[in-house]
């Protein structure tokens, strides 16, 4: 099987703890590299909020990165390649196999999810059909990325699940009072409603079951995912686990 190289893109600040950190510490297990980029090359910095739950008021035991992604994160952060990221314009698609694309919902995300670099970078994956993960806010970078014959969405043909409406929502209205507009990374838009817009069908969009559980490396079932040929998508930080599994299994075979 051998070692692959996988990019994962960031933020300078705002990603999600739990969608970035599992997914490294389960690939770094089965013995992969990941190389981290930023946009300047420096070390970026994960979600204040989602990695302390501070302003979450009472719904922090709910909202915040559980202990297991917090615990991952701390690892990832004193990891040679997390301190050492590279440059989102230093990267190629023909040096690495793959490309894992976190979320994260504060404004910060925006400098990674309108990253012209970033969006020609994975339309290459698409175009080389090499693998590509995406989970959450990750996958309205991989919808705004444009096939160069067409000009429409790399994701235009393919099934995927993203953030749902409800889910986008639901954190909005739980803390809109004293976070204001937090949790909603483009006020005008929903998530969900974005990607199902860059699809050649609105039934290509699959919502998947309800999301109340997270899942586990021992408990796979609770998670949900989207798998459509070299592509795979996922919802929240409650999906990471199978996610990661799904995308781990696209890689190695």
């Amino acid at each position: 099987m051998g070692q692959k190289k996988i990019i994962m893109p960031f933020p300078s600040y705002g990603f999600d703890p739990s969608e970035a950190a599992i997914p490294w510490k389960l690939l770094t297990e089965k013995n992969h590299q990941v190389v981290f980029i930023t946009p300047d090359g420096k070390k970026a910095s994960a979600d204040y909020i989602m990695l302390t739950g501070k302003k979450l008021g009472i719904w922090k035991p709910i909202l915040k990165a559980r202990q297991d992604a917090i615990d991952a994160y701390s690892e990832m952060e004193k990891s040679e390649a997390f301190c050492n990221p590279l440059k989102y314009e230093a990267v190629l698609e023909k040096d690495f196999d793959a490309i894992l694309l976190p979320g994260g919902h504060d404004k910060g995300a925006k400098e990674y999810l309108e990253s012209t670099i970033l969006q020609e970078l994975v339309a290459n994956f698409f175009e080389a059909k090499k693998p590509v993960g995406a989970i959450c806010h990750g996958v309205v970078l991989a919808a705004r990325s444009k096939n160069k014959e067409t000009s429409k969405s790399v994701l235009y043909n393919y099934k995927t699940t993203a953030l749902l409406k409800t889910q986008e929502k639901l954190a909005y209205n739980l803390t809109r009072l004293w976070l204001n507009d937090y949790y909603l990374t483009y006020p005008e838009i929903t998530t969900e409603d974005e990607v199902t817009a860059a699809l050649s069908s609105s039934s290509n969009f699959i919502k998947g079951p309800k999301p109340i559980f997270k899942d586990s490396q021992e408990n796979l079932k609770k998670g949900f995912c989207v798998q459509d040929r070299n592509y795979v998508s996922a919802r929240w930080p409650g999906d990471i686990y199978n996610f990661t599994n799904k995308f781990i299994s696209l890689l190695e075979n």
